[in-house]
């Protein structure tokens, strides 16, 4: 049946309700889902302990580090089951929390990769390796190890499920940081399945070292293939000591699950066609009734 079977066009009423009915259509079309934030800053782990676990709990249940995926709930990575071979001065394999251990997460960065701090029996603790001033700004949310790209500042977190190359979506993601001393620096950008821009939000900051933050997003449903993480605005070096350098703990995210069979949602030009189309469909029946009339 087509959409002038439905609604009589030729009357004042039938072109009200399509009008209507088209400014709904492309007005929710356009509609992007509004994530729930959780943000906190604190000078020490238990500030910022109760909005950590009101995320972990919105998330659900916590799921065992195996393969596949378990459609509902969550997974963590605290990074200290991580053993000294893949630990600081040496580099995690990008595919560790997807192969190793398997929670659906890989990793990559415009840098040289990404590292995980080594334990105090096995090296200098918090990145003390790569500056002895590290350990005094930066700190552990949970014992002992820290997590940091290696040569640039941003890393890149993508979904799968878990033990597989298959693509997945997660509902939310969340990140613990510790020295996050400047506001508008550390980010977390959210992208959709499609590679689209789910929007940038930035982690609360706080004056201090040895301080921390977190900042995490639940979509409500199964909205997100990627997330870009920056972390303050310089990289990790010798000598720099600044304000700008940030580095991270936790990882807390919705369980990947595979990507939606279903048609996606019309994007932005086919929505302007589909309007512009059902306008002069509007337009049309207006002129032939006042003709007829």
């Amino acid at each position: 049946m087509t959409l002038t079977a439905l609604i009589p066009l030729r009357t004042p009423t039938g072109i009200a309700v399509l009008t209507t009915a088209l400014m709904v259509l492309c007005l929710t079309g356009l509609a992007q889902a509004v994530p729930v934030t959780f943000s906190v800053s604190g000078p020490d782990a238990a500030a910022i302990t109760p909005t950590v676990d009101a995320f972990r709990t919105d998330l659900g249940t916590l799921n065992p580090n195996v393969a596949g995926s378990f459609g509902t709930g969550r997974r963590e990575i605290n990074w200290d089951g991580v053993p000294a071979a893949f630990s600081a001065p040496n580099l995690l394999p990008n595919n560790f929390f997807n192969v190793n251990s398997p929670r659906g997460a890989e990793f990559s960065t415009p840098g040289v990769g990404v590292a995980v701090s080594a334990n105090a029996a096995d090296g200098p603790v918090r990145f003390g390796n790569i500056d002895p001033n590290y350990p005094s700004l930066f700190q552990v949310f949970s014992p002992q190890k820290l997590f940091t790209a290696i040569n640039s500042d941003i890393v890149d977190v993508s979904f799968f499920i878990p033990g597989s190359s298959d693509a997945a979506l997660t509902r939310g993601f969340g990140a613990v940081f510790t020295h996050v001393a400047l506001p508008n620096t550390t980010s977390l950008m959210f992208f959709g399945p499609n590679n689209e821009s789910l929007g940038t939000f930035f982690v609360p900051s706080v004056l201090g070292d040895q301080t921390f933050s977190f900042l995490g997003l639940d979509f409500g449903s199964l909205e997100v293939s990627r997330v870009r993480i920056t972390s303050g605005n310089e990289a990790l070096a010798p000598g720099q000591l600044g304000p700008g350098v940030t580095v991270m703990d936790d990882f807390i995210y919705g369980e990947p699950t595979a990507v939606p069979t279903a048609v996606p949602a019309p994007g932005l030009p086919a929505l302007i066609l589909a309007c512009g189309g059902l306008f002069v469909l509007v337009r049309r029946c207006q002129r032939r009734r006042y003709k007829t009339a």
